[in-house]
């Protein structure tokens, strides 16, 4: 398993890991994965890796969106992180989310944020073993317009990373 930068010639296989995890209901509000530059367009233009097989095959993405465009938001940005069905359980996760935290500090972002739905557990607790904290739940944040959840309100909990090396005191 190889974790690189993320390049614009991975972007049917981001699209396709996209899709595939939507299928799950727990991933996301977002109904379809749309197409590349929907992507390119929502994640910003640094800390995009992509996990692939040996044969150049996307397996998993993180990357990372901007949550306002005021300075004071300059060193706060949203995780995603993605992980092909197949390739759970391998430990694609946790080394995406490992290089992107060191990718993110090397970039200044002193507080990464994640939003994930209560029922996804395996994401809190990939978030919860590289430092993330649990800081609140947002109770009916938004509602499903697919699957077998449609039409129900969700919750989405927050979850917090703070960087340990980017100047805060």
């Amino acid at each position: 398993m190889d974790i690189r930068a993320m390049t614009s010639s991975d972007g049917n296989g981001v699209v396709d890991v996209y899709r595939r995890g939507l299928q799950s209901g727990h991933a996301s509000f977002q109904e379809n994965a749309g197409h590349w530059s929907d992507w390119d367009q929502g994640h910003l233009d640094i800390c995009r890796l992509v996990a692939s097989e040996p044969d150049g095959q996307v397996c998993g993405w993180a990357g990372l969106s901007g949550v306002s465009g005021r300075c004071v938001y300059q060193g706060v940005a949203e995780v995603s992180v993605y992980v092909d069905p197949d390739c759970h359980g391998q430990g694609v996760g946790s080394m995406l989310l490992r290089r992107l935290i060191a990718e993110s500090e090397k970039h200044g972002f002193w507080s990464l944020e994640a939003g994930i739905f209560p029922e996804n557990q395996a994401s809190i607790a990939l978030h919860e073993k590289h430092g993330f904290e649990l800081v609140g739940r947002k109770r009916r944040l938004g509602r499903m317009g697919y699957g077998p959840m449609a039409g129900q309100w969700r919750d989405v909990m927050l979850l917090q990373r703070r960087s340990e090396i980017v100047g805060i005191d």
